[in-house]
């Protein structure tokens, strides 16, 4: 690799290539389309016009002749024996589109590009096995990476250069040398590709574990010892900008700062999802949180919403209160659980994608506020208004605007304006749906509207644990409306999973954070419902699983099925990063549905793939926390709660109320079920609660309480 790594300098110096590294991405720039700049790109369009991907087709009318993914420009490359560049990117991504405004909008710098290249563009969201691959060349030829991905690949594939945003003026030089230096020395070219081409796939290399599986919770105590050093004990979070929300890291810092009764854990994450709750990265009037803060404090956040991030964090939330009993994280869910169903949900119950960051080309002026705005739409109610906000104050941003954000509690402010807490929250409710009604009138940022598979699944989890939180049967309905979606319009007929859906139709064949996330939402279905058909779909989706994508040599399982056709490396996703790694989702769904079903092979397969990740999880523990949740399913008691009779769902609603982390639920209202967990245990005219830890079962209790009690 070091000799590689040496080529690669030698390389870029020769042909003075150079990029510049902004690992970013937050948003679009709305187009008009009344604009001369708007009729003139729509006198171009290129062969992204037949794509359904919102970002594939932003570029459809590019001078660049952009081809989608496929073998068409693959087979033009090889034909033509030219250089192919790979640009990647996602619809709310804020410096891809400055680079296409500066270049692939350009007409001289599209004459380059479509003369002497062919230009492949892709949607990572839509294929993030092509991404991996290529973010993952570029990494190691620039030690960096972020979007736009631009990588420059031999006809076959193999990758030679890449960078991430380049200014036009440097673009159009690395167009010009790096055709050069391919026409010149193609033998040298071959070369770097080859060992590059080694490079990401030795990057792969999985060790396989022999030993039995140990866990240990000092294990767990290593890697929170470590990780806590990172912790701002101010503002909560990172102690480090810009801070992205994280929300997996914060489910097991809650977790294991109540099993290990560790208060200073504790109180951190408490400190970190109020300053969260409170800071402009949350939407104060709207709800929903944007994708990450640009600095420390939580005020000023890249205005992007993904789905993604919120479902995760509706998830958390609903957990925090069921641990604390906080308002404020129930404000959090509910406001932000009703921003779900307002904007980000079809009228066939699935959600969208991703709100841009921009309008009317400016960030963030959807979401922000003048302090004469405020006056006049609230009259003599703001100044109460811009005390609870900070308009004027901490709140102010640029060019006069404000960023709604809080600082002080309801009880504070209520006793400094002489009011009970009950009528402040009235009157601050009243401000805000006066103010939401207002920017709904505004140009709305753009809806990237596809629909996908892990995503949507994450979502349904975030309903299923706000319905345990919370009890709201519209919860519920809105989880199993999207389930039943999955279902019948984004399964294949090998009753496998696409990844994408949209305008009716679904398409891309499912990656393994699609099965691994639907098998966890699933099974979060099943605990909310007692329904068995949620765990038997997501006991078939796991055998499908062990079927396409597990990897016996390493215990590991592939990003892609054996059914989808090779790319220059095949790659596994193993840390967590702002979504879990699909293999340790999966492998957490391994060990639920080895409970349930006292499956061994299940529960083996998961302690394999966990064990071989202790090391690296106790050295960084914010890259591995959904590992280091599976940690604590194996050295702290897992419960088994079984509830049955005809008042089992009414004692599993007041039950699941709690922040029950360690525990598996099961239950029917008749014995008609597949579970070994349910069986003899139906008594007729009553309902029991049954507890068992580690084989070992207490007598039968008929109150939450008394069940509370027995568990450990």
């Amino acid at each position: 690799m070091k000799n590689y790594l040496n080529r690669l300098d030698c390389i870029i110096l020769v042909y003075c290539i150079s990029t510049l590294s902004l690992t970013c991405c937050s948003t679009q720039q709305n187009k008009n389309p009344d604009s001369e700049d708007h009729q003139e790109n729509m006198k171009h369009s290129n062969s992204l016009i037949h794509e359904s991907s919102p970002y594939l087709l932003q570029h459809a009318h590019n001078p660049v002749n952009w081809y989608p993914w496929g073998e068409e420009a693959w087979n033009k490359a090889k034909l033509e024996n030219k250089l192919v560049l790979i640009s990647i990117g996602y619809s709310s991504c804020h410096w891809c589109h400055v680079m296409e405004r500066e270049s692939f909008e350009d007409d001289s710098t599209a004459k380059i590009m479509n003369e002497k290249y062919v230009c492949i563009k892709v949607d990572r969201e839509e294929r993030p096995d092509i991404d991996q691959v290529y973010m993952t060349a570029v990494q190691l030829m620039t030690g960096s990476g972020g979007w736009p991905l631009n990588c420059f690949t031999l006809p076959d594939g193999r990758p030679i250069y890449g960078g991430t945003y380049f200014p036009n003026a440097s673009w159009k030089d690395i167009l010009e040398k790096l055709n050069n230096f391919y026409a010149s020395d193609p033998e040298k070219a071959e070369q770097y590709a080859e060992d590059l081409t080694k490079g990401i796939q030795q990057t792969e290399i999985v060790h396989a574990v022999s030993e039995k599986p140990e866990f240990t919770k000092e294990s767990l105590y290593r890697t929170v010892d470590s990780w806590k050093r990172n912790f701002d004990l101010r503002e909560g979070g990172p102690n480090r900008a810009p801070k992205f929300p994280l929300p997996n890291n914060y489910e097991f810092l809650l977790h294991y700062g109540k099993a290990a009764k560790d208060k200073s854990l504790s109180e951190h994450v408490e400190l970190t999802l109020q300053k969260m709750a409170f800071g402009g990265i949350y939407d104060q009037i709207g709800g929903g949180f944007a994708r990450y803060s640009v600095d420390s404090i939580w005020k000023v956040p890249h205005f992007e919403k993904m789905l993604y991030d919120n479902a995760q964090l509706i998830s958390l939330y609903s957990k925090a209160y069921q641990a604390s009993g906080n308002g404020i994280y129930a404000d959090v869910v509910m406001q932000s659980l009703e921003w779900i169903r307002r904007e980000m949900t079809s009228d066939e119950g699935g959600f969208y994608s991703a709100l841009d960051a921009d309008s009317e080309g400016e960030e963030g002026k959807f979401y922000t506020w003048t302090k004469e705005e405020l006056e006049k739409i609230l009259g003599t109610e703001f100044p109460l208004f811009a005390t609870y906000y900070n308009v004027g104050g901490k709140g102010l941003w640029e060019h006069g605007n404000n960023i709604l954000l809080r600082d002080l509690a309801d009880d504070v402010i209520a006793d400094n304006y002489s009011l009970s807490v009950e009528l402040l929250r009235k009157k601050i409710t009243a401000s805000g749906e006066k103010l939401l009604a207002i920017r709904d009138k505004r140009i709305h940022p753009g809806l990237d509207d596809k629909q996908l598979t892990s995503w949507n699944s994450l979502m349904i989890k975030g309903y299923c644990d706000a319905y345990a939180a919370f009890g709201k049967p519209e919860y519920l309905a809105a989880a199993i409306k999207n389930a039943e979606l999955l279902l019948s319009k984004f399964t294949r007929a090998d009753q496998g999973l696409n990844h994408s859906y949209k305008s009716g139709k679904s398409s891309i064949n499912g990656y393994l954070e699609d099965y691994s996330f639907t098998i966890e939402a699933f099974i979060a279905l099943y605990q909310v419902t007692f329904n068995e058909f949620w765990l038997l779909k997501a006991k078939s989706f796991t055998d499908y699983t062990l079927k396409h994508f597990y990897d016996e040599q390493t215990g590991m399982f592939w990003f892609t099925s054996n059914l989808d056709p090779p790319l220059i490396a095949r790659k596994k996703e193993i840390s967590d990063n702002v979504v879990p790694a699909s293999n340790s989702s999966l492998a957490k769904g391994l060990f639920t549905l080895g409970t349930y079903y006292e499956d061994i092979h299940y529960t083996e397969v998961a302690q394999k793939m966990t064990q071989g990740l202790l090391k690296e999880m106790e050295r960084y523990g914010s890259g591995y926390s959904n590992w280091a949740l599976l940690v604590m399913q194996f050295t702290f008691p897992t419960n088994e709660v079984v509830i049955t009779g005809n008042n089992s769902e009414v004692l599993r609603k007041e039950m699941m109320q709690h922040y029950l982390p360690n525990v598996v639920f099961a239950g029917s209202k008749t014995e008609q079920s597949n579970l070994a967990l349910l069986e003899k245990r139906l008594v007729e005219g009553k309902t029991y609660i049954y507890v068992c830890t580690n084989k070992s079962c207490r007598l039968p209790v008929e109150s939450v309480t008394e069940a509370l009690n027995q568990i450990r």
